[in-house]
């Protein structure tokens, strides 16, 4: 009798550069499993998110930029941590139908950074204020380590971009990026900090990882900071994910 074919994915828009779709492929090849596939769901809306679901096809999926929270209100519960963050990255679907929504941004950030903190490291300045950097409010939290969220909007933000003087780059050394700038294909873009301020004090992290390494980490580089991009946090939360998928 054959088994029945799994099919996972990754919903998102404009996310053809994700990784996530070879990195599962890779996996299922090693493990032997010829019945699972896992695809990319570009969605232009998240009202189609509807539709994909009502295939009744899937066995788990991935969420990326830009539906992490606008994706809650289409579930039918969260974990107890997904709610806490109010963003969701990975969504468990049962033999019912039903979906529950997971996050397991924070645990990859948490495991790629935690080997670099030092005691000096006591604040940090998270760059967007997208889902992503809910995630990394909440796992600086669990490290005791206060952050602030800079924004290009007032109400999204702690901070805006023009406050970022020396004094802040200066007094907070973790700097991370969680805005999409400097994804492929556009290698060039940057957030807009004073990176004169940055020293080999500082640790920045980039969420980014397709290039291997943004303008922003290679900025960071040439001030000798600690520069971390997400691949690991990629890895660590695809694997978090599959166990959810499992269980």
């Amino acid at each position: 009798m054959p088994l029945e074919k799994k099919i996972y994915g990754l919903i998102g828009k404009n996310i053809s550069y994700s990784f996530s779709k070879k990195y599962f492929s890779k996996k299922f090849i090693k493990l032997e499993l010829k019945n699972c596939t896992y695809e990319n769901f570009d969605l232009l809306k998240i009202n189609e998110f509807k539709t994909l679901i009502k295939r009744n096809i899937l066995s788990g999926l991935n969420v990326t930029i830009p539906y992490k929270e606008t994706i809650i209100p289409l579930l039918d519960s969260l974990d107890i941590e997904a709610e806490k963050i109010g963003a969701v990255n990975t969504i468990k679907i049962d033999s019912n139908n039903r979906l529950r929504g997971f996050n397991t941004d924070y645990l990859g950030f948490l495991e790629s950074i935690k080997k670099h903190i030092k005691k000096k490291h006591k604040k940090a300045i998270i760059l967007g204020s997208g889902g992503a950097s809910k995630a990394i409010v909440h796992a600086l939290e669990k490290i005791n380590i206060s952050s602030s969220i800079v924004s290009r909007n007032n109400k999204k933000g702690d901070l805006k971009y023009q406050d970022l003087d020396s004094e802040i780059i200066e007094s907070n050394h973790i700097i991370i990026n969680c805005t999409p700038l400097g994804t492929f294909p556009n290698v060039n873009e940057c957030p807009d900090i004073p990176y004169k301020n940055i020293s080999e004090r500082h640790i920045c992290f980039d969420l980014i990882y397709n290039p291997n390494e943004t303008k922003f980490l290679r900025n960071c580089k040439k001030r000798k900071a600690t520069v971390i991009n997400g691949m690991k946090m990629l890895e660590i939360q695809a694997e978090e994910s599959w166990k959810i998928w499992n269980l």
